[in-house]
């Protein structure tokens, strides 16, 4: 297994879960969760592909992606049900924290594979980021996260994909750029949330 195809998965299991997180906290039935879930793992990537012209999409590829969130969703739904309590707020910020910068590097690498120029791949990789989290907000019918806390959330992202891209530009080792530039990413995003530092209020 490459680094990268393991990042993507990592990244649509902390996007999935998220996903489960919000679900359960709508209250929604076994349907519902899987489809929020998976809105939530898959809808970054697939709009990455559809504006790259990839076909078929990564998911369709990858059927086992889809079968793996599908087999959470009938575990998770229970258990998240049992530790309602524990699920905050605070725990979904951290999951997209941590989704927001695997989903980003993927996103950016995918972009530079398919050829595009550095500032485009760089977008590429934000709405690989944020787009996931923004549809599963729509569809629990939330202002999606990122448009409503104030922080710099899409930013966080966008400086994390050029961190990788100068690093991949200056022969840096793709393997090193690439889990340097995640955690600059996710690190960078939870120390917004955390000393509540906000943008345009």
């Amino acid at each position: 297994m490459t680094l990268i195809k393991f990042i993507e998965i990592m990244a649509i299991l902390v996007g999935a879960f998220s996903g489960f997180i919000e679900a359960r906290r709508k209250r929604m039935d076994l349907v519902g969760v899987f489809t929020v879930a998976f809105i939530t793992a898959f809808g970054g990537g697939t709009l990455r592909d559809i504006l790259l012209d990839r076909r078929p999409l990564f998911w369709v590829i990858h059927q086992e992606y889809a079968i793996l969130i599908f087999v959470l969703a009938l575990v998770a739904s229970p258990l998240i049900r049992t530790l309602r309590q524990i699920v905050s707020e605070r725990l979904i910020v951290i999951a997209d924290a941590v989704g927001l910068g695997l989903f980003s590097v993927a996103g950016v690498s995918a972009a530079l594979a398919a050829g595009m120029p550095f500032f485009i791949a760089s977008m590429m990789g934000v709405i690989t980021g944020i787009f996931g989290g923004v549809l599963r907000d729509i569809v629990c019918n939330e202002v999606p996260m990122v448009f409503r806390d104030g922080k710099p959330y899409a930013i966080c992202a966008f400086l994390g994909n050029w961190l990788f891209l100068m690093m991949r530009h200056y022969g840096v080792e793709p393997d090193f750029a690439l889990w340097t530039s995640a955690t600059f990413i996710s690190g960078l995003r939870l120390l917004t949330w955390k000393f509540d530092l906000r943008m345009g209020r």
